[in-house]
């Protein structure tokens, strides 16, 4: 709640205000990091011979696989995988990342491919860094 004062004629008015368009659209802010998640997931295509997606449409579908993957199995798997994260220091937790591109290349089947182990790995701690780096530079600042 916002409060505005007002000088009129020696007198202040205070006027109340539930400015609504000034609170975050949460559904504007998961479509555009979802097409944001998309960009980097193209980008990734276009830089890896590991990793491949059949157009921008499959990138918006991968990305809401991954999205849904993220908020759902990788908590429980990060937990399962604490101790080996412990003893490596968590160079291991990146094989996290790895195993949801692979269970979303196993969903979406010939679309969206991904090749070896090595190549993901790599893969993977590349879209981490460019989905931190986007989120913070675009999705963030949308609804402000």
């Amino acid at each position: 709640m916002v409060v505005y004062e007002v000088a009129r004629k020696a007198s202040i008015y205070k006027i109340e205000s539930n400015n609504v368009y000034a609170k975050k659209d949460s559904s504007t802010e998961f479509i555009v990091g979802i097409v944001v998640y998309a960009f980097v997931i193209l980008m990734a295509s276009s830089l890896f011979e590991a990793i491949e997606v059949s157009n921008f449409f499959y990138a918006i579908i991968a990305a809401l696989i991954l999205s849904l993957l993220n908020a759902t199995i990788k908590p429980l798997l990060i937990v399962l995988t604490l101790p080996l994260n412990i003893i490596t220091l968590g160079i291991a937790y990146p094989i996290v990342n790895v195993l949801l591109l692979q269970l979303c290349d196993f969903l979406m089947g010939s679309a969206f491919t991904i090749n070896g182990f090595f190549a993901p790995f790599l893969i993977a701690v590349f879209i981490s860094i460019m989905k931190i780096f986007l989120d913070n530079m675009i999705t963030k600042k949308v609804g402000k």
